[in-house]
């Protein structure tokens, strides 16, 4: 069998984990951000200060060491101790949490003030929702691991795309990265709508334009290298990007005619629709029949083509939390009631996903059913909420420890901290520290350099030959250069936006 051909097999036939490891491997980036917080904050109440006298690769070194390394680790030689890793990184945390308030130079002075209820009707004050862009980074991050790491033997074949039903670890990716769109796009932050409704979804047919060079790009590059491809995924000449530029013209068309507080309803009428003619059609058979598509376009990407409606109601409903997670509020409580509230939207939606897999049918990221869109939904809200709960976490203990300036995600400072030039300065140079601020800033540089360097690394090693330990070395460097380029540009402030 020639080496495409291996490596098309190696990838294909997959049936995916359970509902609870891949919400447990989840859970791990919100734990690897909690540590980093923990650092800095420990490294500042030991030392007095912030460790800016570090070089800044030393900062690279770092954020790589705390936020990526586990999860590269956890997804290849460490995937059959995905708990005990969970729960040991959780436990020191925890561990160093206690330590930390337990020490900190205000705790005995607020000990009779009561800290927490103090913290719980304290106020805060922030440019962008922190917990959303963590989410948006860390979904992205994981995807440029996977999409390597998938063709590599020590990446547990339980994790990679499912074929036809399942939750593979790398299905959630797709529907992530749709909800991740959504939750920033134009219309969750309710900005108007200038103009007419026609022009203004003429101008989102031409502002995906870059998607659809780069879906083209990607289709052409493939055809001409003999790359491998997973046919069953999204069709033969369809690709994810040419899904996320369509579900983006698609949802902007309706909702410049859809209120905007029914979203979810007209997302699960969306939803239901589709499911109800897979289940009484010929569709489904359709879409899963794979020895026919050399008639046409239709036959060719139907799995692009029709799970369109999947993720158009995905978007629909991540626009419309979008719309509930930034109204504004004040209070840490009413901060912390939306984080829970979250929390909770994601266990009632993955208790109707149980319940649907049992009465329907399971979940199939290639037809992009009503399942699939439930899990989507519940694994973006229990994974965003475990990033706000980690963000109240650390804010909580940087005012208990008087930690004013370690870097995180919430402006929280006080006005005198904020008229401080020293530390307003200090601030900004913490900021530029930071492999998370990085990504964030140019995140679709970092997921195009991630196909790129996945296409290369694949022309470059054989993947299905190399050992446990080479593998996860590869991967690590693949990881570092991606970062090390995306850091650079962000320290030297700059934004690549060709569009």
């Amino acid at each position: 069998m020639a080496p495409k051909d291996l490596k098309e097999a190696f990838v294909s036939n997959l049936n995916g984990t359970s509902l609870g490891e891949v919400a447990l491997g989840t859970f791990l980036a919100p734990v690897c951000f909690m540590i980093r917080g923990l650092i800095f904050i420990l490294y500042q109440q030991i030392k007095g200060t912030l460790p800016l006298p570090f070089p800044t690769i030393s900062h690279l070194l770092l954020d790589f060491c705390v936020l990526i390394l586990p999860l590269v680790l956890s997804c290849t030689v460490l995937s059959s101790f995905l708990l005990q890793v969970a729960v040991s990184l959780t436990f020191a945390s925890a561990c160093v949490f206690y330590y930390i308030y337990h020490t900190s130079s205000t705790f005995s002075a607020q000990r009779s003030q009561k800290p927490v209820s103090s913290f719980l009707q304290s106020h805060v004050q922030f440019n962008q929702v922190p917990f959303v862009t963590l989410f948006r980074v860390f979904i992205n991050v994981k995807t440029a691991i996977s999409i390597l790491a998938v063709d590599f033997v020590v990446f547990p074949r339980r994790y990679a795309k499912t074929e036809t039903y399942g939750t593979g670890a790398m299905d959630f990716g797709v529907g992530g990265f749709v909800f991740a769109n959504a939750l920033v796009c134009p219309e969750a932050r309710r900005k108007n709508i200038s103009g007419s409704k026609m022009s203004y979804v003429t101008k989102q047919i031409l502002a995906v334009w870059p998607l659809l060079t780069l879906g083209m790009g990607r289709l052409v590059s493939v055809k001409m290298t003999g790359y491998h491809e997973h046919v069953t995924e999204y069709g033969i000449h369809w690709n994810f990007f040419f899904t996320l530029a369509i579900v983006r013209v698609l949802a902007s068309a309706l909702l410049t005619v859809l209120p905007s507080r029914y979203l979810w309803l007209f997302a699960l009428l969306i939803s239901g629709i589709y499911q109800f003619f897979l289940e009484t059609s010929e569709l489904k058979a359709f879409i899963l029949h794979n020895h026919d598509r050399e008639k046409d376009f239709v036959h060719a990407n139907k799995e692009g083509i029709f799970s369109l409606a999947g993720y158009v109601a995905i978007y629909l409903t991540g626009v419309q939390i979008g719309h509930y997670v930034m109204q504004p509020r004040s209070q840490v409580r009413e901060w912390l009631r939306m984080i829970f509230s979250l929390f909770l939207g994601s266990l009632v939606l993955f208790a109707a996903l149980r319940t649907c897999q049992t009465l329907v049918e399971p979940v199939s990221r290639r037809t992009a059913n009503f399942p699939f869109v439930l899990w989507s939904l519940a694994q973006s809200l229990f994974f965003m909420s475990c990033f706000g709960l980690a963000d109240m976490l650390l804010l909580f203990l940087k005012r208990t420890s008087d930690s004013r300036i370690v870097p995180s995600w919430l402006d929280t400072y006080n006005k005198r901290a904020d008229t401080d030039k020293g530390l307003c300065k200090t601030r900004g140079e913490t900021d530029k520290l930071c492999i998370v601020q990085a990504v964030s800033r140019n995140q679709l540089l970092f997921f195009l350099l991630s196909n790129v360097m996945t296409g290369l690394t694949n022309s470059l090693v054989d993947t299905l030959s190399c050992s446990g330990s080479f593998s996860v070395c590869v991967l690590l460097l693949y990881m570092f250069i991606n970062s090390l380029v995306i850091y650079v540009l962000h320290v030297c402030g700059v934004t690549v936006k060709f569009w």
